[in-house]
């Protein structure tokens, strides 16, 4: 098989969650542990950091990858969905797998992945580990996919956890409130090994601290160390901060941090990014200057994108791919603190989301632009927009992202703004 044929075979032949929601979920490491058995055990040659979380995983992720990267260190980077190209789930100091790398992979262990019956996310993981190890990478950093304690990645032994918050997101899989996602996430914090919680939340907190204490290991709450105060008001290229760290009072730790990731909930994130950075630094030669240099550099050098990405500057739009009522409601707040005349919010989500939770949350004095993702995961438009319409919302239905999206920007007059989410796949097919 070419690389075409080779990626036509791992969609159709293997389950993937992104594409068809629940059919693909599986609720055991049975056939991850196989495979990787079968592999013989390649997550066991390389150090890790573990990253869970239900919003803001991505961008960390990226984040330490970078600055890893800037400290000289071989580094591998997992993380999913992807937004336009398989090959972005796995890269080595921010290279994609080669695509002759994911023919030959699937060549080799075509058989065994059949035998199996292994979903596309659990086949895509021991790719990864796979190929880290060929590479002979010196760390990865290893974003869970969903939930942690079932979670395919949960196999590694890190040199650190971090989870960065909880809200109700796959409700269906992983619990009905936050105290029972929280238990799914805690389950990636490993006996004696330091874990990272990015915000102190009432529904989560007693539950991390439990299973830190049950495992012995370390705690540390990001949000009630370190302190990000930006310098400047947003502009289209990066935000500059202070961080202060709490030693009783709050002492300057890092002066002038330049950061290209623009939403204000990037502020969340970048205090745990802080403080993983600080803890890893007892374990690996990273310096002031590598945070610095890595953090100013986390978009070129991991690829990162849909995270506040302006893809457009006349009329100015931007893409963001938050998608559940948590994500919603920090798009909402970056909008309220960006000046337009009017907003045209290209959307379309997908079917097994809180869909009337967050259309109860999107601006009313929008205009929208209805469509479908190009995946059968996708809610159907009519369904959305006489859903929306029930919610207050007004707007013209589409056959596709892309189209929408063209009729946003020739609509859009000198001074309005142009959105696009909804989901990942809104985002993956404009940036």
């Amino acid at each position: 098989m070419n690389y075409k044929e080779t990626l036509d075979w791992m969609f159709n032949k293997l389950p993937m969650y992104q594409r068809i929601g629940a059919a693909a979920y599986k609720a055991d490491l049975d056939s991850t542990v196989e495979i990787l058995n079968y592999l013989d055990n390649p997550q066991h040659c390389f150090k890790s950091v573990h990253i869970a979380g239900t919003n803001g995983k991505g961008s960390t992720s990226h984040s330490l990858a970078s600055v890893f990267q800037e400290a000289g260190y071989k580094t591998g980077l997992y993380t999913s969905p992807h937004l336009r190209d398989f090959r972005e789930r796995i890269r080595i100091n921010g290279e994609m797998i080669p695509e002759n790398e994911v023919v030959t992979f699937i060549e080799n262990h075509k058989h065994k992945l059949e035998e199996l019956e292994l979903s596309f996310f659990e086949m895509t993981v021991a790719m990864a580990f796979d190929y880290f190890r060929k590479e002979k990478i010196d760390v990865a950093i290893i974003e869970v996919g969903m939930g942690g304690r079932l979670d395919s990645t949960n196999v590694i032994n890190p040199e650190l956890s971090v989870i960065t918050n909880i809200s109700l997101d796959h409700v269906k899989f992983l619990g009905e409130n936050e105290a029972q996602i929280a238990t799914e996430k805690a389950g990636i914090i490993k006996r004696d090994t330091a874990v990272v919680i990015g915000e102190t939340q009432e529904g989560s907190r007693d539950v991390f601290i439990k299973t830190a204490q049950e495992k012995e290991s370390p705690i540390y709450f990001a949000d009630q160390i370190f302190d990000c105060r930006k310098k400047n008001n947003n502009t289209l290229e990066y935000n500059v901060f202070d961080i202060y760290k709490s030693n009783g009072e709050y002492d300057l730790y890092l002066k002038d941090l330049r950061f290209p990731l623009l939403g204000n909930y990037q502020k969340k994130n970048l205090a745990t990014i802080i403080c993983a950075l600080d803890l890893l630094r007892d374990k690996f030669d990273i310096t002031e200057s590598h945070i610095l240099e890595g953090l100013s550099k986390v978009v070129s050098n991991t690829g990162l994108m849909g995270r506040w990405q302006v893809i457009n500057k006349k009329p100015l739009a931007i893409a963001d791919t938050g998608h559940n009522v948590a994500g919603i409601n920090e798009v909402n707040r970056q909008l309220a603190e960006t000046e337009y005349k009017k907003l045209h919010f290209v959307l379309s989500v997908v079917n097994d989301k809180d869909i009337d939770g967050i259309l109860q949350l999107l601006p009313k004095e929008a205009e929208y632009y209805f469509c479908k993702a190009d995946i059968p995961r996708g809610l159907s438009v009519d369904i959305l927009a006489d859903k929306a319409k029930e919610a207050g919302l007004s707007g013209e239905k589409y056959n596709s992202v892309k189209e929408a999206y063209s009729s946003a920007l020739a609509n859009a007059a000198e001074g309005d703004l142009v959105f696009v989410g909804g989901s990942n796949f809104t985002v993956a097919e404009v940036v």
